[in-house]
This record gives structure tokens, C-alpha cells and sequence, in this order.
């Protein structure tokens, strides 16, 4: 068990949060290229890494299944989270009401996201995930402080935000270890959810953020960026032949 990787994962969200009382204007250039670079590379690590490792299991004949239900359950959520997991901040009214549906959503979504991490030799993805948790942070962080919440309330749920990839992490490093009841069988078919959550996550922010479709110039350099760390991570790590 890598503590150091709980750790990133918790730090990673929770100063992305934090960072809502640093910075004044909501929509910053550089969230998005964050953005930008973080859904390529999510991509790329999904593509690499993450179905070969699924489809090398005994069983995948039905991973595609898991596949598409985690893209649709993905679908799901982002009615209830408003897109706030690839960075989205859409202005709130003057409510007081918490927005349960975006905070429970977000929670289940970063927690599937931690899942993966068990099964990650070489650390390709926990630092996409940790990078992809800034701005999904940052965002959540925003609409609570629009419907005006105070500093501590909202250090208090973007800490339970934060928690949830770790807590992914180390349920999921106990069903693949077997300490958690025999959920061994069942470790490909979750990654297969992951997998389709991944897909809907990273290709949304990779379509949405463009306008009329065309990419900026600075937008394709994040990219590519992250696209090229993926493979730098790939090929160091024996190009997928490390199982």
C-alpha cells in the first residue's frame, strides 16, 4: 500500500479546492489548458493502459459491457454534477441550498477514479487522476462559494471531495489483494466501468472546450503534452508488456 499516493491523491484535490481563495476570476486561461492536458492524457492512460489491462483477464468477453455502462453511468451523473468534473462552473443563483446532487456525484465519480490506482505498476495514472482532481475541485470550490458558503464549510467538503479518490484507492487495493471478501472475479468488470467513465470524461473535455471545433494553438500544445507524457510512460514502462 504506497501512502505516498494517498497522499497525492488527497493533496492534489484539496489544494485545487483551496486554491478558490487564492485566485479571484473563475475562469482562468490556465484552468482550462490544466483541463486540456489532464482529459488527453486521462485519454491516452485509458487507451494504453487501462483496457489492455481489462481485456487480459479470463473473462473479457463482457468487459465492452462495463465499458459502455460506465460511459452511460457517466452520462448519469453529469445530470446531477453539472459537468463540474471536467472543470465546469455555471453560475448558481443566490441560493443557499447545497447542491447535493453535484457533491454525491462528484464523491462516487472521484471514488471510481481512485479504484484503478490498484492495479498501477508504474504510477502512469496517478498523477493524471491527481492533476484531473485540481480543476474538479477548483470548480466545486467555486459553486459552493456562490452559494456562499463559508471559508471553513467549504475547506470541510472539498476535504470529503478529496478523500474519496484515496478511499477508491485503498478499497479497491483490497478487493484486488482479496482481503476485501472475493471481489477478485469482479476487479476487471469495475475497471471496465472506470474505463467507460474515463472515455466520456476525457473526450468531453477534449470536444467541449473548443469552440465551433477548432482548437487553439495553445490548447493542442496541452494536448499533445499530455498525450506525450502518457507515451513516455508507456514505452518506459516496456510498451504495455509489464503484466
Amino acid at each position: 500500500m504506497d501512502i505516498w499516493k494517498l497522499l497525492v491523491l488527497f493533496f492534489s484535490a484539496f489544494l485545487g479546492g483551496s486554491a478558490i481563495f487564492l485566485v479571484r476570476s473563475d475562469k482562468s486561461q490556465l484552468l482550462k489548458l490544466i483541463l486540456s492536458f489532464s482529459g488527453a492524457y486521462l485519454f491516452a492512460i485509458t487507451v494504453l493502459h487501462l483496457i489492455p489491462d481489462a481485456y487480459s483477464g479470463e473473462d473479457h468477453a463482457e468487459i465492452g459491457i462495463f465499458i459502455l455502462i460506465g460511459f452511460l453511468l457517466q452520462i448519469f451523473l453529469e445530470q446531477f454534477s453539472e459537468g463540474v468534473e471536467h472543470g465546469h462552473i455555471h453560475k448558481h443563483g443566490d441560493s443557499k441550498a447545497f447542491p447535493f446532487g453535484i457533491m454525491i456525484s462528484l464523491c462516487l465519480h472521484a471514488f471510481l477514479e481512485g479504484m484503478p490506482l490498484a492495479k498501477d505498476p508504474h504510477n502512469a495514472l496517478i498523477f493524471g487522476i491527481s492533476l484531473h482532481h485540481i480543476p474538479a475541485a477548483f470548480a466545486l470550490a467555486s459553486i459552493l462559494m456562490q452559494s456562499h458558503f463559508n471559508r471553513n464549510s467549504i475547506i470541510f467538503y472539498i476535504s470529503i471531495f478529496a478523500i474519496m479518490a484515496p478511499l477508491g484507492f485503498y478499497v479497491s487495493y483490497g478487493l484486488s489483494t482479496g482481503s476485501i471478501g472475493g471481489v477478485e472475479a469482479y476487479f476487471n468488470k469495475i475497471m471496465g466501468i472506470v474505463i467507460g467513465i474515463f472515455l466520456h470524461i476525457s473526450t468531453t473535455i477534449l470536444f467541449e472546450s473548443s469552440v465551433d471545433h477548432k482548437v487553439s494553438r495553445k490548447k493542442m500544445i496541452a494536448v499533445l503534452c499530455g498525450v506525450s507524457i502518457a507515451l513516455i510512460g508507456y514505452f518506459t514502462a516496456g510498451g504495455g508488456h509489464h503484466h
